[in-house]
């Protein structure tokens, strides 16, 4: 088999998933001539016709389907195999594309990044920091961090911690404003909302404390989509607002932001490291993940409610 026909079916098995052969160049990172050339010429040497191309659209044939079955196998025991030797020489390596969280890449996964890069030299990553969630088979991603709640999808999920949150506000804004005493004195505070990038909604402000739960939404004259623009709001006295503990705790020990509320929690999100179960999981890929799940596990910022608790 030649090198070609290999390139041929990453192409092919690339279009499938993407639904595209201009997605599937892009993260294959070659000329779309090329990748439509490689198709044609891989139709030719089977007889069969695997995809069917319109102006708009490609959508796979009924043996281009059975040939991706087969395609996705033969491809991952080819890596599997390459791995396995290499393994055997040298440490993982090779291009990583991950995306996370902004103010946690800033925060938790950058500082650290130096032990990754001491353990693991040979990898060369890429790190995309953003509060959407990407589609990581069209847009080439090897895995991802994401908070919250997951719809059911395709995606394997590492679940790895929770993600906490505390309530906080400048100390020149409650010199100014005074503190409150209950998420029911809010409606009488300045408070500064978040809402989605994606469909514009302002997110509700969520409290809990023992066995009582408050869910409710403010207004306030100010809302960002992004978290770092929103905890620069909060720093600057704009208001009262939610960040991740992890965050509150280095503005503390800054003197940029109190806590307030410090009985009344928001609830905690769910924390996963997720990635498609139809990528053959690499080493690179998994020695990420467990980097990833170990600096959460010990990281003070991460496991911080009960100190704030302890405020």
């Amino acid at each position: 088999m030649s090198m070609n026909k290999l390139q041929a079916m990453e192409v092919f098995v690339r279009v499938v998933e993407t639904g595209g052969i201009t997605r599937a160049a892009d993260g294959l990172r070659m000329p779309k001539a090329t990748a439509t050339t490689l198709i044609q010429q891989l139709e030719a040497a089977l007889g069969v016709k695997l995809l069917n191309r319109t102006t708009r659209s490609v959508s796979v044939t009924t043996d281009g389907a059975a040939y991706y079955e087969r395609c996705v196998v033969v491809l991952a025991q080819i890596r599997e195999a390459e791995e396995s030797l290499a393994q055997r020489h040298a440490t993982p390596r090779g291009r990583l594309r991950v995306d996370v969280p902004t103010l946690m890449a800033r925060s938790v996964i950058v500082p650290a990044l130096p032990t990754f890069f001491a353990r693991y030299p040979d990898i060369e990553l890429q790190l995309g920091c953003s509060e959407r969630r990407a589609d990581l088979i069209d847009e080439g991603i090897d895995c991802a961090v994401w908070s919250g709640e997951l719809a059911d999808s395709s995606l394997i999920v590492r679940r790895v911690g929770q993600l906490f949150f505390a309530t906080c506000a400048a100390p020149s804004y409650l010199a100014a404003h005074g503190q409150p005493r209950h998420p029911d004195e809010l409606a009488s505070h300045r408070c500064i909302n978040h809402f989605s990038p994606r469909t514009g909604k302002i997110f509700d402000w969520v409290f809990a404390k023992n066995d009582v739960r408050i869910q409710t939404s403010l207004g306030g004259h100010i809302a960002l989509d992004d978290e770092n623009s929103y905890v620069a709001a909060a720093e600057a006295g704009l208001g009262i607002a939610q960040v991740p503990a992890f965050v509150l705790k280095e503005a503390m020990e800054r003197g940029s932001l109190d806590i307030v509320l410090g009985d009344w929690f928001p609830e905690p999100a769910p924390l996963n490291i997720v990635y498609p179960q139809n990528r053959h999981l690499s080493s690179k890929i998994r020695v990420f993940v467990d980097w990833t799940a170990d600096l959460f596990s010990e990281h003070d910022g991460i496991q911080l409610r009960s100190t704030l608790r302890n405020r």
